[in-house]
Order: C-alpha cells, then sequence, then structure tokens
C-alpha cells in the first residue's frame, strides 16, 4: 500500500521547516538511504533521506513551501505493482491544514438541533453530553502541539488555543480546530488581570506599536520590507525571552596581551608545513581565549552550570560555543570537551565549523547545547560590549579589541596590549563570588598562555 512520507523533525525543538528543493519528481523510484529532499530549519539546511524504497507517487508539498509542520504528509511513496491510482482520494495523505473541507450549511442535516439553544431564562444552555467539547484535558505544564497557521489564526481572532482540542496527528491543533472554535463560539482570550486592575495592563502595552502603526510613520515608498525567515524568528523569541526572564550580571576584567601575542607568533612559527609548503595551523588570538575559558571553567566547576526548575546542571566538560556572524543572522557551534584539546585542534575546529556555518551545513548536535559561549567583536575595531545569554547557557563572554594603552607595571607606566572582557552571568545559577572567580581564572590563563600547555 502507498507510503507516506512525512515532514521530519531534524532536530528536538523543530515545530517546523521549510521544504527548500526537492531532489526527486514524481515517478523517480528511490531506494532507503536516497537523498530525496533538502529542508531548511531556522539555522541550517539539512538533507532529508527515504527510509523505504519505491516509487515517488505525489508530491504534496511543493518546494519553496515554509512553516511546513513536522509530521505533515509531504509524499506519497508506492511499492512494487502501484500507480497512482492506488493512492487513496481520501484526506489521509493530504497535510494537516488540508486534511478536512470546511462544512457549509448546505452539509448540515435540516434535521440538525440548532448548536446553541436558549433556556427560559434566556441562557446558553449547555451543550449536550453527545457535543464534542473545545477545552482539552491538558495538564497545565503540557507542552501545546498547534501548527503554525493555526496559531496565527487563532491569534487573528483572539482566541485562546490553549482552549482547543487537536484533531490533527497526535493531537495537534490544526485549522479545522480553530475554525471550528469560531463557529462554536469558543470563548475569546481575555486578559482577567488586565480586566482587574490596570496595572496589570502593562505587559500588554509594552508589547510596543502594531505594524501597522510602525509602517505609518514613515512615507510610502521610503523603506521595503525584508520578511522574517525562520532564523530571524528563532534569535528574536530567544532572546528576547532570555533578556525578559534571566537576572544577568555583568563584570569585565581588563587582560593585557603580551606575553599571548608572543607566545602566539613563536607557535605559528614552528608549525609544521604540508607538501605544498601550507602551515599545519594558524593560532587566533580567538582560539586562546576560547581555551583560556574552558580551564577556567574546569577550576571553577560551580560556574560550568545551566539552570532548571528543579537542580542547577554540572556538566563535567567545558563545551565553549563560538558566536559566528552569517548572512543576515547569528549561530553559534560549539567546540566540544575544548578544555582537553589542543590549541591547535580547537583552531581547526573553528575554522570548519565556521566555515560550514555559512553555508548552512551544520548539523543540529553542533550548535545545540553547550555550557558557555564566546562573542568576539574585536576584528570590527570594538573596545567593549555585552551579550545576552543563550539558555541552556547561564554565561557568555564578550570580548573586545587589543589595544595599546599605558599600564602601570612595577611602579612605572609602560605601553601594553590589552583587552576588555565582560562576562554575563545568569545569577540564579552564578553568584557574584563565583562570577568573579571565573573572570579572574580567565584572565590569569590569557596572561600566562603557557599554562595552558600544562
Amino acid at each position: 500500500m502507498p507510503t507516506d512520507i512525512l515532514m521530519p523533525a531534524l532536530s528536538p525543538t523543530m515545530e517546523s521547516g521549510k521544504l527548500a528543493k526537492w531532489l526527486v519528481k514524481e515517478g523517480d523510484t528511490v531506494t532507503s538511504g536516497d537523498i530525496i529532499a533538502e529542508i531548511e530549519t531556522d539555522k541550517a539546511t539539512m538533507e532529508v533521506e527515504a527510509v523505504d524504497e519505491g516509487k515517488v507517487g505525489k508530491i504534496l508539498i511543493a518546494e519553496g513551501t515554509e512553516e511546513v509542520a513536522v509530521n505533515t504528509t509531504i509524499a506519497v511513496l508506492l511499492e512494487d505493482g502501484e500507480s497512482a491510482d492506488d493512492i487513496k482520494a481520501g484526506e489521509e495523505h493530504k497535510a494537516p491544514e488540508e486534511s478536512a473541507p470546511e462544512k457549509t450549511a448546505a452539509d448540515k442535516p435540516e434535521t440538525a438541533e440548532p448548536e446553541q439553544t436558549k433556556s427560559a431564562a434566556g441562557e446558553p444552555a449547555p451543550k449536550s453530553a453527545g457535543q464534542k467539547s473545545a477545552a482539552p484535558d491538558r495538564k497545565p505544564d503540557a507542552r501545546l502541539f498547534a501548527s503554525p497557521l493555526a496559531r496565527r489564526i487563532a491569534k487573528q481572532n483572539n482566541i485562546d488555543i490553549a482552549l482547543l482540542s487537536g484533531s490533527g496527528p497526535h493531537g495537534r491543533i490544526i485549522k479545522l480546530d480553530v475554525e471550528t472554535a469560531l463557529k462554536d463560539g469558543v470563548p475569546a482570550k481575555v486578559p482577567e488581570a488586565a480586566a482587574k486592575t490596570p496595572a496589570a495592563a502593562a505587559p500588554a502595552m509594552a508589547a510596543g506599536p502594531s505594524d501597522d502603526m510602525v509602517r505609518r510613520l514613515f512615507a510610502d515608498g521610503s523603506f521595503e520590507e525584508l520578511p522574517h525567515d525562520g532564523m530571524r524568528k528563532t534569535i528574536a523569541t530567544r532572546l528576547t525571552e532570555s533578556h525578559q526572564t534571566i537576572p544577568a550580571y555583568f563584570i569585565s576584567v581588563d587582560c593585557t596581551l603580551d606575553a599571548l601575542l608572543k607566545s602566539r607568533a613563536e607557535f605559528n612559527a614552528a608549525a609544521p608545513k604540508g607538501k605544498d609548503d601550507t602551515p599545519a595551523y594558524k593560532l587566533s588570538v580567538n582560539d586562546f581565549i576560547i581555551k583560556a575559558l574552558a580551564l577556567a571553567l574546569r577550576d571553577v566547576p560551580m560556574a560550568n552550570a545551566s539552570w532548571t526548575s528543579g537542580a542547577r546542571l554540572l556538566h563535567k566538560h567545558s563545551d565553549v560555543g563560538v558566536a559566528v556572524a552569517i548572512p543576515d543572522g547569528l549561530i553559534t557551534p560549539i567546540v566540544r570537551d575544548a578544555e582537553i584539546k589542543p590549541l591547535s585542534m580547537i583552531s581547526a575546529e573553528v575554522k570548519d565549523m565556521a566555515g560550514r556555518a555559512r553555508d548552512r551545513k551544520l548539523k543540529p548536535e553542533e550548535y545545540q547545547g553547550g555550557t558557555t559561549a564566546v562573542s568576539n567583536l574585536g576584528m570590527f575595531g570594538v573596545d567593549n560590549f555585552t551579550s545576552i545569554i543563550n539558555p541552556p547557557h547561564a554565561s557568555i563572554l564578550s570580548v573586545g579589541a587589543g589595544v595599546q594603552k599605558p599600564v602601570v607595571k612595577d611602579g612605572a607606566v609602560a605601553i601594553a596590549t590589552v583587552m576588555n572582557a565582560t562576562f554575563a552571568f545568569d545569577h540564579r545559577v552564578i553568584d557574584g563570588a563565583l562570577g568573579g572567580q571565573l573572570a579572574t581564572a580567565f584572565r590569569r590563563y590569557l596572561e600566562n598562555p603557557m599554562s595552558m600547555l600544562v
């Protein structure tokens, strides 16, 4: 019988993605392991493999379609001897948003009871036992599964989507559920706290002006719109949540880099050459920064942690993320076990992952997780700045450019190359004294680079 090809979940947090490209067409024969499509998530472009063999009978989702929900049927695979005629005309092979046609008044039996009758007192009568309740039996902390289209329609109509029962795969709320709720008169979402006290209305006002209001501030033709892609939406959502929910504080230290710059030049000069006379490695200052931070977390293990509602997760290794700018976005590939890797290996990994990040070829496991991160804007001439913590990290390090400054050494003024390093800490995880210990350990390694080798 025909086999559905479903939109895969390419990461634990993926709910939808863009079907960027089909690599097969209807009528093509595929075997298990063949690459059949490319899917764009918020961070990367991933290849999708066929999990069975057969002939592509029908492609249901066109390439270029955005926000295709996980587990949506995107194509149908036929076995030997089957033809396109064997694909059921029923709706089970369609995407969830198309799976049930809208019912019109003509579709309803003439003998049907009115959807809502009034009692003698004029109040709406309760629904009969046979009617489907809109309110699901869902635990308060349970995750809500809904398609992006369903969420959008619910928001436009001021419907609390959490009150709805889903008829899609695995109880997922789809377009039809929201439309049914509109017809059945499910209560609109009313901010109760806002109705009770004026002070409670402040969070709603903090959302800022509406999109239309912003557009009206500018003359027609004076701007062009750049629609948000999945990456931009994810960056906005995660960092807004971080800024609003994490009680962050900041610690800055100045690090002299003269010894590091001297050691770096010596290490690079001593790098073995390949057949084409290319050095086996070329260390950057950022490689030393990653190593120093990893060793500092090893020395101050209580700072190498993540927050959960029930416990702090104390990590056994220093997995350091490295912020990489890509076209109109940002991604943070992770150097795993950085505290035990030599500088040359860290350098090679960062160069490899940064290159693949710009091509959106990183695997989810290469940029998800981690215990901390480094953001370096020194190459742009920035002296100092602060970054927003990216959960599950409890810290992030922002480093600026090395600048020659007068400093006092042994009671005399001298010129030294100084770099500012600013830590942002999640106070729920890392208290002030602990953050100070980590910053001091980091500076000690950076100013004494030979200590990173022992």
